[in-house]
């Protein structure tokens, strides 16, 4: 499944701020590319931690936020699979490749509907539960860019 790409046109604080009531300082893009990384600055947490924030968020808006409500994902999960620290003209970068899975929120509440309906009940196949749950999953694997040069950790 294709998500589309975020436009941020260097704005991503403000988007952010606005979405989520969080005032990050961060400056850039989305950084679905090394030429539209996300610039981290002075944060209050460790880089690791800002970073998945960063990926949530991102993933959130494109899987839920802006599509249309019979269209929209949910239960995001997003786990780093591999890094790399790169230097381009005299700027470090992580680039990190993130794995996302979700479901349609849809069917995920039926779900969840049955799974309370049903707990504790000898006829329910909790083992058959959550195949159909994993069968309605979707994963897909995302690259991430920060431009992490003026990191100051607080």
């Amino acid at each position: 499944m294709e998500f589309e790409k975020l436009k941020a046109d260097d704005n991503i604080r403000d988007i952010i701020k606005s979405a989520f009531d969080a005032d990050l300082n961060i400056d850039g893009n989305w950084g679905y590319i090394q030429e539209e990384a996300t610039v981290l600055k002075e944060i209050n947490v460790s880089i690791l931690q800002a970073q998945h924030t960063l990926i949530s968020m991102r993933s959130y808006v494109e899987m839920n936020m802006t599509l249309a409500k019979e269209d929209r994902y949910g239960s995001i999960n997003v786990i780093e699979k591999s890094r790399e620290k790169i230097e381009i003209d005299n700027l470090i970068y992580h680039k990190i490749l993130y794995s996302v899975s979700a479901m349609r929120e849809d069917i995920y509440a039926d779900f969840i509907n049955e799974y309370k309906a049903n707990y504790g009940k000898s006829d329910f196949d909790m083992g058959e539960h959550f195949d159909k749950r994993k069968e309605a999953t979707i994963n897909r694997e995302v690259l991430y860019w920060f431009e992490i040069s003026k990191v100051k950790e607080i």
